[in-house]
């Protein structure tokens, strides 16, 4: 039997997918389990922000295609990049433990985000960071970098940036971790819905696949995954909206965080709430609404 998984070319897209198929091969010694791998449209329209370009579903759409006419079974995503909805037929069935969701500061040339002076160039490809960031820092300059990661490294390396926000996730998996000056407290920079989990996507009625990647999946981390895509589903939330949503466990509770931001970092709207694991999805859509309430509506796009 064999089981397909549908990528993207990028080096991070790659070794996630060839770490689910290292699992799937370890728990089902006889599956053949091979790479599709693919160039997205989001890989290619590489100027100007993600937002302005299509948003997230430029990074996923080629793969789901695949999934459609059955070239291939699977597909693995960083979760931060996949849109609340899916085509017909296509679901998230699938969510892997989470690793280290906080975002990460790099720079060659100053060791913490606080020590940056004033004027001082950020590349960060995310309108979430940006409104936060700007808030906190409204005399830095924040312009777009655009890449994969080590395509975003070497510009910064080339000195077209003094800093750039980055996931911590990625670098870590990347064997980057040296590279990350601090990770960014959350108070500061609240991380992206799904941020650091990986996402597996299969068709709906395909029991046998649906099967096979039970042994990947974390519980805990589908009841956090579950309360923060809730949020963004309210809102209609993607690349266009500078939303942020970070759910953590304690005890048997989830404490859940959102912010929604102007572009412009002039205005920071948060919200809270804490209530049982198992109700996240719940409390998410109520956190949503409480946003609204508070005035996020003027920042949803």
């Amino acid at each position: 039997m064999t089981l397909t998984i549908a990528t993207r070319e990028s080096p991070l897209a790659l070794w996630q997918a060839e770490h689910v198929q290292a699992l799937l091969r370890a728990a089902h010694p006889d599956l053949i389990v091979e790479l599709l791998p693919m160039t997205t449209e989001g890989d290619q329209k590489l100027e100007g922000p993600l937002y302005t370009s299509g948003g997230k579903g430029l990074f996923v759409k080629e793969l789901e295609k695949a999934l459609m006419d059955g070239r291939a079974d699977l597909a693995v995503h960083s979760l931060k990049d996949v849109p609340v909805h899916f085509p017909d037929g296509l679901g998230l069935t699938g969510v892997m433990a989470g690793e280290d969701p906080r975002d990460a500061f790099v720079s060659n040339t100053a060791a913490h985000f606080d020590d940056l002076p004033a004027g001082a160039t950020v590349g960060s490809a995310s309108l979430r960071r940006v409104s936060q960031l700007k808030h906190a820092r409204p005399d830095l300059n924040f312009a777009v970098v655009r890449g994969n990661l080590q395509t975003r490294l070497r510009k910064l390396d080339e000195g077209q940036y003094d800093a750039l926000i980055l996931a911590v996730a990625g670098l870590e998996r990347m064997g980057m971790a040296d590279r990350i000056g601090h990770a960014i407290d959350p108070d500061l920079c609240l991380p992206a819905v799904g941020q650091g989990v990986l996402g597996l996507e299969t068709r709906l009625g395909d029991d046998a696949t649906i099967a096979r990647i039970q042994c990947l999946l974390d519980v805990s981390t589908a009841q956090r995954i579950a309360a923060e895509r809730a949020v963004s589903t309210r809102l209609d939330g993607g690349c266009q909206v500078p939303l942020a949503v970070h759910a953590v466990r304690v005890g048997d509770d989830l404490r859940i965080t959102a912010r929604v931001g102007a572009p412009d970092g002039s205005e920071l709207i948060e919200v809270e709430t804490q209530g049982p694991a198992d109700q996240g999805a719940d409390m998410g859509v109520s956190l949503a609404e409480q946003l609204l309430a508070d005035g996020a509506g003027d920042y949803l796009v």
